[in-house]
């Protein structure tokens, strides 16, 4: 299991690392919001324990950001803030759970045990990603409509799978370009309208109903209609 610590007590940072590393984590630190966004962005985690008062972003801003990119990967607020409006902003952020300061490792860890547990179970149920007939199955890297198998490109297929992750979203451009062309900048081509192209063209001509569309002027979206 590998964890994301983003915590700006060095002290208190020590103590939860040494802790989780003596029971087999690989856990990363972060002492502020912004290198908190940055390892998350980088690597990927099994849970994710945030503070609240953080520099740069604090830790409800970044839990938001997390879940921009990220719905199932679990959050855990860690803050001495205990009132019920501060909990309610954490949870109304993303979080899956809230731990207040002063608190005891072994409670940490019990919490901890029980989010990534939590998510491994659901990770195992949504290993077939589904919209109407279509079907995506993420282990065999496989797609079929009503039964049949329709072959992709492995950018096709990246571009299908972020899709389908996003599903009822508007997903723009830039977005697709980031996460399936792994590009910080905009590459004023029409390379991704040739692929969505495609994708149109093996996945919703001679079946009902259409799946992909285009949203003028945001990008793309998979929805029933």
């Amino acid at each position: 299991m590998k964890l994301l610590l983003v915590e700006d007590e060095p002290k208190l940072a020590s103590f939860i690392q040494k802790g989780f590393q003596n029971e087999g984590y690989e856990l990363d630190v972060a002492f502020d919001g912004q290198m908190g966004l940055s390892l998350f962005r980088q690597n990927s985690y099994d849970l994710i324990v945030l503070d609240v008062n953080l520099p740069h972003i604090n830790g409800f801003a970044l839990c938001r950001l997390i879940r921009a990119d990220n719905a199932r990967v679990p959050v855990l607020m860690l803050t001495a803030l205990d009132s019920l409006e501060d909990k309610t902003l954490g949870f109304e952020a993303g979080a899956d759970d809230y731990l207040v300061k002063p608190f005891k490792f072994q409670e940490l860890l019990l919490r901890a045990r029980a989010l990534t547990k939590r998510n491994a179970t659901e990770a195992g149920v949504k290993r077939i990603l589904r919209m109407a007939d279509l079907e995506l199955n993420l282990e065999s890297k496989t797609v079929t409509r009503a039964g049949q198998r329709i072959d992709l490109t492995a950018k096709e297929y990246s571009l299908l799978e972020h899709l389908l992750l996003n599903r009822g979203k508007i997903v723009s451009r830039i977005d697709i370009t980031e996460k399936v062309w792994e590009l910080d900048f905009d590459t004023n081509t029409n390379v991704i309208d040739v692929y969505i192209s495609h994708l149109r063209r093996k996945l919703d001509k001679g079946h009902e109903p259409k799946l992909i569309h285009t949203v003028v002027g945001m990008g793309y979206v998979m929805r029933e209609e």
